[in-house]
C-alpha cells in the first residue's frame, strides 16, 4: 500500500504531463492529429478507461492522509494478464473514494506514477447527474428491460440535465485520456454504458487511434433502445470505435438491428467476422464471453483458511444436500422467485424436508433507492416465512446471508454445494456459475480438509436463468425461466437427484471450457481482434463530418482530394466544353420529400447553366420520362435521361431516344402479380410501374422485414424470369426488373 505522505518523501515523480483539455472543436475538414505531441517511449501501450479505477483507498482519519492499493479483484485489472508481457498498461477512471479538491493534485500524482493510473474527479453534483442519475437510474433499468412507465416505477424518465451531466463526465475522462495517449502506437478500450459517448471524443481529436469499446451489459431490443431520445448520437458515438463487443450474439444482434432500423446501416459476415460498413470504414463486432481470474481463483481455494471454512461449513450442514446462490440484492436478480421456487420443491416433496438447503448469499447492492429497500424487504419477509412454515428447530430450508461475504467464504460455500442456482431475470453475464465450477474442482489444501481424494470424479450441477448472458456458454447448464418457480423448482429436484456419473461428465465439460476462456484468453482475443480491425487506418485518409455527437469520421482511399468550392470553379473557368450530369432524387430534392416537384430556385440555376453554350446539362435519374418532363417544361435547353438511360432527350423539343429499338413487355404480366403479393404482406411497400421496368420499393417497411422479403422476392423473380430477356437487380432498397439492354 502506497500513501501520500510516503510519495512526499521520494519527491521524485514528475506532473503529470499538462496537455490540453478541451478536444477540439473542427467539425468538417480534414484532421490528421496534427500537433499532437506525446513522451517518446518504445513499449507499446493499452489504455483502458472504465468507470472506476483498480484501486483502493483509505484515509488516514487521524493525519488526513491517503494510502493506496491496486484491487486485485477489479476486472480492468485483471485484463492486463491477456496482453503482450512487454505492453504497458495503464487505467482511466474514478476513485472509489471521494478526495477532497485540495488533495486531488498530489493523489493524481501518487497514482499515475505508482500505479499508471488516471483519476477523473468530478465534483458531486457532476457524479449526481453521470452516475446515481443517467447510468444507474436511466440507462441501466433501460438496458435491463424495466420502461420508466410512470415516475415511480422502472427508474426515472430522461431528463435532458442529466444527459447533459453524462455528456460532460464522458468528456472529461476523454480529457484524461488526452494527457497519456500517444494516437499512433497506443489502443484505447472503453468499458461499458457509463462511457458510450466517449469514441465520439476521442475519434474526433485522434482520427487513427485504435479504439475499441466493449459492453458488460444487455443491449435492449431495438423497440426498447429506441424509447430513448438519444438514441442516435448514442449509437454515431460507438460507431467511432473500431471494433464493439458484446458478451452475447443476442445483445450484438439487438445492436446491429437499431443501426440498421434507425440508421440505415447493414452488417455482413465474412470469414467468420461481423462488420458494419459506416462511413467508408468497416466496425468489426465482437461476441465473446467474459472469463474469470483463474489464478487469483485457485490461490483462494489453495489457501489453508478457506479449506478451514469449508470443513467448518460440511460439518454444520452434515447429512443436507446444499444449493447455493449468490446474487446482488437488487430488483433484477429473482431472488424471490427462487425462493418460492424452493418453496414449491418442499411442497411437492415433502420428503426433502430437513434434508436439503438453500443457501442465499446478497451481495450488497450498488445503488441505493427505493426500490433496493423493496427488494430487500420482500426477500427477507419471504425466507422467514418459508422458514417458518417448512422449518423446525436445527432446521432452516433458507439460510439467508445478508451482508458482506468475503471471498474466502464463498469459495467454501461453492465447494461444499451440489448445486448452484443463478436465478436473474435480466443480467449482462453473470460469472457466479463459472466461480461456482471452479471450486467444486477443488485443490490440494481443499481436498484434505474435505477428505476427498484427489482421484475422486469431481461434480457439480448448475440452474442458469436463460436471461443472463453466461448461459449460451453452459452447455451442460439446466436453463430455465426463472419465471416459471414450478420449472425452477423441477431443476432443483433434478440437481438433487441426479447420478453422479453425468453430474461428473456436466462438470468436466464446463470446467474445460471455463478453464480456458478465462478473463487472459478474453483480453487477449479482443486485443488481437481490435489490431486486425486497424490494420487499415493508415491506408486511408480521414476527414471530420458532422456536429456534436452525430460528429463521424470519414475515411477515404489516399488518391482522394476533397471537393472544395474553389476547385470546382476553378476547374469550370479553365474548361471550354462541360458536361453536366446532376441526379435528382437524393441530390436536387430530398429524398424523403414527399412533393417531388422542383423549386423555382431550382429552375432558375439549371437555367442559368443552360444559358451557357459550353456547358452540356442533363437530369439524370430512375424516373419516368413523363413526370420529368412535366416538371422541367421550363427549362428548355435541359437534357434529360429518364429511367436510368433507357429513355434519352436532348433538349425540350427533341424526340426522345430509347436504347433499345424494340421492347417486349410481355414478361410484365408475369412480374406484376408476383411483386403484388410480396406488396400485400409487406406493410410500407410499393410497386413503381415505368414503362421499361417494374420496381418494388421497400425504403418504408420494416428494415428486417423489408430485406428479407427482397430477398426473397429476389429469388423468386430469378426463378419465373429465367428464360426471359430481362435482368433482375436488387439495389438501395429495391427490387427492379428491366429488359437485357
Amino acid at each position: 500500500m502506497i500513501s501520500v505522505n510516503d510519495f512526499r518523501v521520494v519527491d521524485r515523480i514528475p506532473r503529470i504531463m499538462n496537455v490540453l483539455g478541451a478536444l477540439s472543436e473542427i467539425e468538417v475538414g480534414e484532421h490528421d492529429d496534427e500537433g499532437v505531441t506525446s513522451p517518446v517511449v518504445s513499449k507499446p501501450r493499452r489504455i483502458i478507461v472504465a468507470n472506476q479505477l483498480p484501486i483502493r483507498g483509505h484515509r488516514n482519519e487521524e493525519t488526513k492522509g491517503w494510502s493506496f492499493e491496486l484491487d486485485k479483484e477489479s476486472l480492468v485489472l485483471q485484463l492486463k494478464d491477456g496482453f503482450p508481457a512487454n505492453s504497458e498498461v495503464w487505467y482511466v477512471g474514478l476513485l472509489k473514494v471521494d478526495v477532497e479538491t485540495k488533495d486531488q493534485e498530489e493523489v493524481a500524482r501518487l497514482l499515475f506514477s505508482m500505479f499508471r493510473c488516471v483519476p477523473v474527479f468530478l465534483t458531486d453534483d457532476q457524479k449526481n447527474k453521470y452516475y446515481h442519475g443517467f447510468c444507474k437510474h436511466y440507462l441501466w433499468p433501460l438496458f435491463h428491460y424495466m420502461l420508466p412507465l410512470s415516475p415511480s416505477r422502472g427508474g426515472v424518465r430522461f431528463d435532458r440535465s442529466l444527459w447533459e451531466g453524462y455528456i460532460v463526465a464522458n468528456r472529461l475522462f476523454a480529457n484524461k485520456v488526452t494527457e497519456i495517449l500517444r494516437h499512433h502506437e497506443d489502443s484505447v478500450w472503453v468499458h461499458d454504458y457509463h462511457l458510450m459517448v466517449l469514441p465520439a471524443f476521442l475519434r474526433k481529436r485522434f482520427n487513427r487511434v485504435k479504439l475499441g469499446f466493449f459492453l458488460h451489459s444487455p443491449f435492449p431490443s431495438s423497440e426498447i433502445f429506441m424509447t430513448i431520445p438519444v438514441r442516435e448520437e448514442i449509437l454515431r458515438s460507438l460507431l467511432n470505435c473500431d471494433l464493439i463487443g458484446f458478451h452475447t450474439f443476442d445483445y450484438a444482434r439487438h445492436f446491429l438491428s437499431c443501426c440498421s432500423k434507425m440508421l440505415g446501416i447493414d452488417y455482413q459476415c465474412k470469414r467468420g467476422y461481423i462488420g458494419l460498413d459506416y462511413c467508408g470504414k468497416t466496425i468489426s463486432i465482437k461476441i465473446l464471453h467474459m472469463g474469470i481470474h483463474m489464478g487469483q481463483l485457485e490461490s483462494v481455494l489453495n489457501m489453508e483458511q478457506t479449506a478451514t471454512l469449508a470443513k467448518q461449513l460440511k460439518e454444520k450442514f452434515e447429512g443436507k444436500i446444499v444449493m447455493v446462490g449468490v446474487d446482488d440484492l437488487d430488483l433484477l436478480k429473482g431472488i424471490s422467485l427462487k425462493f418460492s421456487a424452493m418453496e414449491r420443491l418442499l411442497e411437492m416433496r415433502p420428503e426433502l424436508i430437513g434434508k436439503v438447503v438453500l443457501v442465499q448469499i446478497a451481495n450488497p447492492a450498488r445503488s441505493q433507492g427505493k426500490d433496493v429497500q423493496e427488494v430487500q424487504k420482500e426477500t427477507t419477509l419471504v425466507a422467514q416465512q418459508i422458514n417458518q412454515k417448512y422449518g423446525y428447530e436445527g432446521y432452516q430450508p433458507i439460510v439467508f446471508i445478508n451482508g458482506p461475504v468475503s471471498t474466502l467464504e464463498k469459495a467454501a460455500y461453492y465447494a461444499i454445494s451440489e448445486c448452484c442456482v443463478v436465478n436473474a431475470l435480466r443480467d449482462g453475464m453473470n460469472l457466479i456459475s463459472y466461480k461456482y465450477t471452479v471450486c467444486r474442482q477443488g485443490s490440494p489444501v481443499l481436498d484434505e480438509a474435505l477428505g476427498i481424494d484427489e482421484s475422486y470424479p469431481r461434480r457439480s450441477f448448475l440452474i442458469v436463468s436463460e436471461f443472463i448472458g453466461c448461459s449460451p456458454s453452459l452447455s451442460g447448464a439446466h436453463r430455465v425461466n426463472p419465471w416459471d418457480v414450478g420449472a425452477v423448482a423441477d431443476a432443483m429436484y433434478v440437481g438433487i437427484h441426479m447420478k453422479d456419473e453425468e453430474k461428473h461428465l456436466r462438470h468436466e465439460k464446463h470446467y474445460k471450457y471455463i478453464s480456458s476462456h478465462d478473463v487472459a484468453f478474453w483480453a487477449r482475443s479482443f486485443d488481437l481482434d481490435l489490431e486486425r480491425a486497424c490494420k487499415e487506418h493508415y491506408l486511408k485518409r480521414y476527414y471530420n463530418v458532422g456536429f456534436g455527437l452525430n460528429f463521424r469520421v470519414a475515411a477515404v482511399g489516399t488518391n482522394f482530394r476533397m471537393l472544395t468550392t474553389e476547385r470546382v470553379v476553378a476547374a469550370y473557368n479553365n474548361t471550354n466544353s462541360r458536361l453536366i450530369l446532376l441526379d435528382y432524387d437524393g441530390t436536387m430534392m430530398p429524398q424523403c420529400a414527399v412533393d417531388k416537384t422542383p423549386r423555382s430556385e431550382v429552375i432558375s440555376i439549371l437555367n442559368c447553366l443552360c444559358s451557357d453554350p459550353k456547358n452540356v446539362v442533363f437530369i439524370v435519374s430512375g424516373r419516368g420520362r413523363d413526370p420529368l418532363s412535366k416538371w422541367f417544361s421550363p427549362c428548355e435547353k435541359l437534357g434529360i435521361s429518364a429511367e436510368h438511360g433507357y429513355f434519352t432527350r436532348w433538349t425540350k423539343n427533341s424526340p426522345w431516344e430509347t436504347c433499345s429499338v424494340a421492347m417486349d413487355c410481355d414478361w410484365k404480366k408475369i412480374v406484376q402479380p408476383v411483386m403484388e403479393r410480396y406488396t400485400e404482406t409487406t406493410d410500407g411497400s410499393f410497386i413503381e410501374p415505368k414503362e421499361s421496368a417494374l420496381v418494388w420499393h421497400h425504403q418504408d417497411a420494416d428494415p428486417d422485414f423489408g430485406s428479407c422479403q427482397a430477398k426473397e422476392l429476389l429469388d423468386h423473380l430469378e426463378s419465373v424470369l429465367a428464360n426471359e430477356p430481362v435482368v433482375v437487380r436488387r439495389g438501395q432498397q429495391i427490387v427492379e426488373v428491366k429488359p437485357q439492354v
